[in-house]
């Protein structure tokens, strides 16, 4: 959430950031700088009330002055009501801004920045939720009956592969430095707020009783630094998690919810770090690349995508996708995305730390998937299929003791 004394500092630079990012309301900035102004005259006032109010209330001998007195504090109880109003909606229009995007960031078009082709030479491909079938994996039918339409179940041999997929995953995750953390997948308002799914993603969550089930395992991972002062020598944080996630996933409609491609409820292994303003460069390339030797390891087609201002997410200020290709539908499957929040969610969830010299500053926060199991699950299908086999990526073979499924 931005603070009106940087709006105030920025106004021109903030103005081009977001319409870099087709956030066109920009008018918003001048009224809640109007506001803002507005305010702070009320509040002089108040200064002027209040010391009068002190001065006539020792001179308690006339009834005038006592008249007067109990006049003022009226007029104060009138003057903090304006000023409470002015607050309150200059917080209703400042939380619904979203972060500015990084000055390489283009305002219409993505740019690919990566991409490693594999080419498996079996003509006959077919889709995954085909090969679920085929193979006895998975079934979104028998999920439908449960729960309904884009749920799924995993069967026998899939249930062993997302077992495997999610604690690969992890223990790379680990190995590279992330500590891993058990979650809640339901959280307060507070805590969506805080990573910025609240007002901008309220419609897509499930709720029950003001709670919320977690959308990604962001929210509940960052959400345990909430409140803290960290020293600098202690950044960069770098943790980890495995969670369930849930999405209403509303709008969605025709080919891009068959099989796996997009479930109300998916499991996902995720990465943030919290680092330094002027690290969280440092600290998004080291999760880039992380994310690019997972993939490499599963020995799959990807390519990396940096995102143009128009699809950034609300909270990022720089965002790469990744995308698996996917030959049976011929289209590229996102799977994972690494986010620089900059201090978008610490300067919302009060998360700062202390400068070598004693300087209390935001931190930046990131965000990654590492990764979305479902669509990884589609890739190596689709990409390692044969007419009576599956062949299994090699770093997988040690959890799930076969290198093909039959």
């Amino acid at each position: 959430m931005l603070k009106v004394s940087f709006l105030e500092r920025n106004k021109k630079i903030i103005m081009i950031g977001l319409i870099k990012r087709n956030f066109y309301k920009v008018y918003l900035i001048n009224y809640i700088l109007f506001l803002y102004k507005k305010r702070k005259k009320i509040k002089s006032k108040l200064d002027n009330l209040i010391y009068y109010i002190k001065y006539f209330s020792k001179k308690r001998k006339l009834n005038e002055v006592r008249n007067y007195s109990s006049f003022l504090k009226e007029k104060l109880k009138i003057n903090l009501f304006l000023i409470k109003k002015i607050k309150n909606k200059i917080f209703e229009i400042i939380i619904k801004i979203p972060n500015f995007p990084f000055e390489e960031v283009k305002k219409n078009y993505k740019e690919i920045l990566y991409k490693r082709e594999i080419i498996n030479n079996y003509k006959n491909k077919i889709y995954h939720w085909e090969l679920g079938e085929k193979f006895k994996l998975f079934s979104t039918k028998k999920g439908a009956i449960i729960s309904g339409n884009g749920f799924n179940v995993f069967i026998n041999k899939g249930a062993l592969l997302q077992r495997s997929l999610i604690q690969f995953f992890l223990e790379k995750n680990i190995s590279s430095g992330y500590i891993e953390y058990v979650l809640p997948y339901i959280v307060n308002i507070n805590s969506v707020y805080g990573t910025g799914q609240i007002p901008d993603k309220k419609y897509q969550m499930y709720n029950i009783d003001n709670l919320y089930l977690i959308p990604t395992g962001e929210v509940p991972l960052i959400n345990i630094f909430k409140n803290k002062i960290f020293k600098e020598s202690e950044l960069p944080i770098k943790a980890t998690t495995y969670t369930s996630c849930f999405r209403r996933e509303s709008g969605s409609y025709g080919s891009k919810v068959r099989g796996l491609n997009r479930l109300h409820q998916f499991d996902k292994v995720e990465i943030i770090q919290i680092s330094t303003c002027k690290d969280s460069y440092l600290s998004f390339n080291d999760m880039v690349n992380h994310i690019k030797y997972l993939l490499r390891s599963l020995n799959l087609p990807f390519r990396i995508i940096r995102l143009c201002g128009k699809d950034l997410g609300f909270t990022s200020a720089l965002t790469y996708d990744f995308e698996v290709y996917s030959p049976g539908q011929k289209k590229w499957l996102e799977v994972s995305s690494v986010s620089n929040c900059t201090n978008f969610q610490s300067n919302r969830l009060k998360l700062r730390y202390r400068t070598f010299d004693g300087k209390i500053k935001l931190c930046h926060t990131l965000n990654g998937s590492s990764l979305a199991i479902p669509r990884i699950i589609s890739a190596i299908l689709e990409n390692n299929q044969y007419k009576n086999y599956i062949i299994l990526p090699k770093v997988l073979i040690k959890y799930m003791k076969i290198d093909k499924i039959y």
